[in-house]
Formats: structure tokens, sequence, C-alpha cells
């Protein structure tokens, strides 16, 4: 079993990265000293796979707890179904004695994280992420958040779990499609901090069609754990994004964000529009950092393995795209803060991209790579 500490004084929690672990999750809060009835949130695709061995795990270590799930999919993340599951909470007698158990990806970790971070104004939650987004990127840091109209985790709160518990086996039940877009999380992590694992993750392609095998899984920790070890470093120094350094995990997520809500929910995947953000960075980055040519491709190598999307639909529109990144959160006064390379494993935050810069960008988007 591989453990990260993340450390952040009377905050600091520990990350479990195991195969199997989802059997151990009530040992693992007995162990953390967490107390009180578990509040399970998870969705309608995870419940059926995963709540079973989760409640199992919380009764052998003599926890109460009660069920709670909502329709799966990013337009549930939003305030009514939130009230909703504070409703039911309040129903089955949770009290700020409690604590919260996120079961599942992103969308869940996002929304239970925030549910605890207001409950009783307030209580503790563990993170037990089932997506490789959520295991190696948002289940770590303490963002949570809900989706408005006016755009994505507009309303959300700095809210650190007590406890994360990563079980790599969970990732066996999902598509091709699902676990490409989440290592798009990964590209990212290696192209701010660790360029060797581009490589990495260029020989880990050739295993995806098929979905992970038994094999993949037993290394698939180490990777897990390596990318976990990213973030937290970066959370450590810079928490609530206020020296700029944390910032840095925004790489590929500015255009990103307005390319996804450019679009019907679910006909880009969050990892896919990163990955079309990260091409878009990368162009910005030879204009307005220090990447080489040479450095770029190695990354656009790594999304092309993956088959992650590198070309804008060609039905998108531009403009639509750069309105809705207009509303994004990186945006500071009216000035955009982008996140360029200067050279592989050295990101640098940037108020020199102009508004031409991302039409520029998009339409770069719009090219086939050679």
């Amino acid at each position: 079993m591989a453990t990260v500490n993340v450390a952040l004084g009377e905050r600091s929690y520990q990350v479990h990265v195991e195969n199997g672990a989802l059997d151990r999750v009530g040992y693992f809060a007995e162990r953390n000293r967490i107390s009180g009835k578990a509040a399970i949130i998870t969705d309608s695709n995870v419940c059926p796979l995963y709540a079973e061995r989760l409640i199992q795990s919380l009764q052998d270590a003599e926890y109460e707890y009660s069920l709670h799930v909502f329709d799966a999919g990013e337009q549930s993340k939003n305030l009514h179904t939130v009230e909703e599951l504070v409703n039911e909470m309040v129903a089955a007698g949770h009290d700020r004695s409690s604590f919260v158990v996120a079961l599942g990806g992103g969308v869940v970790g996002d929304m239970a994280g925030f549910i605890a971070s207001i409950y009783y104004r307030g209580i503790p939650f563990i993170q037990v992420p089932t997506s490789v987004m959520a295991q190696v990127d948002s289940s770590v840091g303490g963002k949570t958040a809900v989706d408005i109209a006016a755009g994505k985790n507009l309303i959300g709160a700095f809210h650190q779990p007590k406890l994360v518990v990563a079980d790599p086996t969970t990732l066996l039940t999902l598509s091709p499609r699902v676990m490409r877009e989440g290592m798009a999380e990964m590209v990212k992590h290696a192209a701010i901090s660790k360029p060797k694992m581009l490589q990495t993750l260029q020989r880990l392609a050739d295993e995806i069609d098929l979905g992970f095998s038994l094999t993949t899984i037993d290394h698939l920790p180490e990777l897990i754990t390596e990318n976990i070890e990213i973030k937290a470093r970066i959370v450590e120094t810079d928490e609530k994004e206020t020296q700029g350094v944390r910032a840095f995990l925004n790489f590929g997520h500015t255009l990103g964000h307005g390319i996804e809500a450019s679009v019907p929910y679910g006909e880009l995947l969050h990892g896919e529009v990163v990955s079309l953000g990260i091409r878009a960075a990368l162009y910005l980055s030879t204009i307005h950092g220090g990447i080489t040519e040479k450095e770029s491709n190695e990354i656009l190598r790594t999304l092309k393995a993956l088959e992650l999307p590198i070309e804008l639909p060609a039905h998108i529109n531009i403009e639509t795209a750069l309105a809705k990144t207009a509303t994004d959160k990186k945006f500071s006064s009216g000035s955009i803060r982008f996140v360029l390379l200067n050279g592989l494993g050295s990101p640098e935050l940037s108020t020199q991209v102009t508004a031409q810069d991302l039409k520029n960008a998009l339409i770069h988007l719009t090219t086939p790579l050679n």
C-alpha cells in the first residue's frame, strides 16, 4: 500500500492507494479517528457497482450509515440536487457529529464535498474516488463546488477531506473512453512537473483499448501515487490558490472549460476538453512562453497515443467558446491568468495572453496536427 501525506497543519490528511482498498474504508476511517454516522453520497452509476462493498467495510468497523443516491452526470451537479441530498440527510438523522463519504468520480466528490462544507456549517468527509480523474486529481486538494447557469464550479468552498482512499481496481469497470479522458490530468501533471511520466503514459496507452487488465492494475497504484504526490506538493504550497502556484494545475483548463461549456452536456468529457486546452496552451506557450517545438510535440504525442482529441470539432462555434471562457474563474478583474510552459516541467502564470491570443489558439485547434 502507498500512502501520500498532504501536510496542511491541522487540516493534514492521508491518501491511501491500494488495490482492494475499497473493502478497507471503514478500517482507515477508524484508524484516522473519524467518528459518527456516515452519510454515503454516490450516483446512480457507481451505487450498484461499489456501494455494497463500501457499506460492508463501514459495518465491519461498526459505523452506522445512510445511503444517498442522485442521478449520474454533470447535469445533477447543482444547488437543487444539493438541497435534495441535504434534506435526505436531515431525515436520516445526521447532525454535526456525522461525516460524509463521497463514493464516485469527480462530480460525486465535488458535490459531496460541498455538502460536507455547508452541512451544520461543516462536517468531515472522506473521498473514495472511483475514476481515473478523481483518483489522480479532484479527490485531493479540498476544492468542492457545484455549477450554476453562469458557469462551472462557480459556487463552492475549500474543504479538505479527512481521508482519501483510492482503489485502482474500481477502474476496471470504466469504459476505454472514460479511462482515456481521466489520463488527460496525468498528461497535465507530467507537463507541469514530471516530464518523464509522458513516456510511461505512452506505454500505458497500448493497454487501454480493452480496458485495464489485471496485470496493468498491478502497477497502476504506482502511477496513481506519483500523480497524487504532484498534486499534494502543489496544494501544500498554495492551498487556496493565493500564491499563484496552485494555478499551475489549471494548465489546459482555461480554454478547455470554455469549450466544454459551449456544447451540450456529455458531448465532450472533461478530460477531452482538457486535452484540447493543453494543445491550445502549448500553442500560446510558443508565443509567450519558452517551450520548444520538440518539447511541445512530446506532450502532443502523448495525447495522441491516448487517443484524446487534439482537433476542435468543426461544429463548435469559436465565438461561443470564447464567451464561455470569459466567465471562467481564472479571469481576475477582467484579465486572464493563463498557465504557459517555458519548457517541460516549467510552468508560468502569465497575464500577457490577450483575447485575440485566445481566439487564435481556438482557430489553431481547427487545424490538423501534422
